[in-house]
């Protein structure tokens, strides 16, 4: 297909409202362990148990190759489905290792109680060892920081490696409340005149409501028999997935944007409290697409994403180097996905078009471009309406400025995002 058929099969696709599931609350959304930790730009799960019961049966094997906090894994395994997620981002991992692990309750709660008596020996007179990073200090006030340093080493005495990673991801999601982060920005920004939770007591609620999400798993997985299968997470790069060729039957991913490299500034509280890095700068550079990466022998293996290039290049050469490498970078990816997929296997992507400097970088068409490049085929395109619940809906055309539901020049801001169905040749 040319890049013009390619553009002209994408925007006539209508949307398809039974894709967008806005009947479905947030407890639908975040139901069994799905609701463990906050995570940007997650899929809903409903987009993935759908993907799978059509394209997979029993004992298949569905693969991630971008695993975001867990969200095909955790369907895959309560649907029978062997599961391997790959996500270069240790935070990613550290949230998706608890969430697709049920643990016997019954466990659990004698884990709480010793973890409690633990707890509950501190005092602001004893000795407690704190971090030593000026990333934290800016972040954290003296006595939140003491708390959390103390519940931080009391979880990392528990023998069993389930259990702390259990109580991790609980330490990870209290710690944005626990700082001066401003609580309704995922963006990095401090609020100076925040007043921050109490960690112990944010810590309970946290544990108790992810008890709950563990006891549905757990009881879920035990009813249909699927508690032992297998489900994987492995901190590496995307265009490495540990799996044989033609291994996989289905992989559903929703890969970050250009941007992705953002997602360092985002998890930096557990980034650096867990010591997945020293140096947010390095952090960012192991992202795909990032402005760090070498620009040699790029090969976008797609006309729409050259044509991207070069209108980028007339405003922003260093967005146009940025965009060159992340549709590069893809591109690679997509080799990866092909050979670890059998024949006829799919891959479903999940991926909404954007733009920079006044540019459109249609992601959609540039991934459907490459998939058919190196030998993939169009197998279904769905247009799918995301409703937000969190996001404001519409920008001003002028100033490109989130704007109110009824301003003047209005436009919608990433309403809508493709699910591209391909199938290996």
């Amino acid at each position: 297909m040319s890049k013009d058929d390619i553009k002209k099969v994408l925007s006539k696709i209508q949307i398809d409202h039974t894709w967008s599931f806005a009947d479905k609350t947030r407890k639908d959304t975040a139901y069994i362990t799905h609701g463990y930790h906050r995570y940007p730009a997650k899929f809903i799960p409903q987009i993935v148990s759908r993907l799978a019961e059509k394209y997979t049966k029993k004992n298949d094997l569905v693969v991630d190759p971008f695993g975001g906090c867990g969200t095909t894994l955790v369907e895959s395994k309560i649907l029978g489905r062997r599961s391997i997620g790959v996500d270069i981002n240790p935070v990613a991992v550290l949230i998706t290792k608890a969430k697709i692990t049920p643990i016997s309750p019954i466990k659990l709660e004698e884990a709480l109680i010793e973890l409690k008596s633990k707890l509950n020996s501190y005092s602001e007179h004893i000795k407690v060892e704190l971090p030593i990073h000026d990333r934290i200090d800016y972040w954290f006030k003296t006595e939140e920081k003491r708390k959390l340093a103390f519940i931080f080493k009391k979880i990392s005495e528990l023998k069993d490696q389930d259990i702390r990673d259990f109580f991790y991801c609980a330490f990870s999601n209290i710690l944005k409340n626990c700082s001066i982060w401003l609580q309704k920005s995922n963006k990095p920004t401090r609020d100076l005149v925040k007043i921050s939770s109490e960690p112990f007591s944010i810590f309970y609620r946290q544990i108790k409501m992810m008890m709950r999400g563990n006891d549905r798993f757990y009881s879920i997985l035990s009813e249909r028999g699927y508690l032992n299968t297998p489900c994987d997470v492995y901190c590496t790069d995307a265009r490495k997935i540990p799996t044989n060729d033609s291994s996989a039957k289905l992989i559903v991913t929703s890969p970050p944007y250009v941007t992705s490299y953002e997602y360092a500034d985002l998890h930096q509280l557990t980034a650096l409290w867990f010591e997945y890095t020293k140096d947010l700068s390095d952090f960012r550079k192991r992202f795909i697409g990032t402005s760090y990466h070498n620009k040699k022998n790029l090969v976008l293996n797609s006309n729409i994403a050259e044509e991207i290039k070069n209108q980028l290049l007339k405003v922003d050469k260093k967005k146009a180097e940025e965009v060159s490498t992340y549709f590069s970078e893809m591109n690679q990816v997509f080799v990866e996905m092909k050979r670890i997929l059998i024949k006829g296997g799919k891959t479903c992507i999940v991926i909404g078009n954007t733009s920079l400097k006044g540019v459109d970088i249609l992601n959609a068409e540039v991934f459907t471009e490459q998939l058919i490049n190196i030998g993939f085929k169009i197998t279904e395109i769905i247009k799918r309406e995301i409703p937000s619940k969190n996001l404001p809906s519409v920008r001003d055309q002028k100033t490109g400025k989130f704007a109110k539901i009824n301003s003047n020049n209005k436009k919608l801001a990433y309403p809508t995002e493709y699910i591209l169905v391909m199938e290996k040749i």
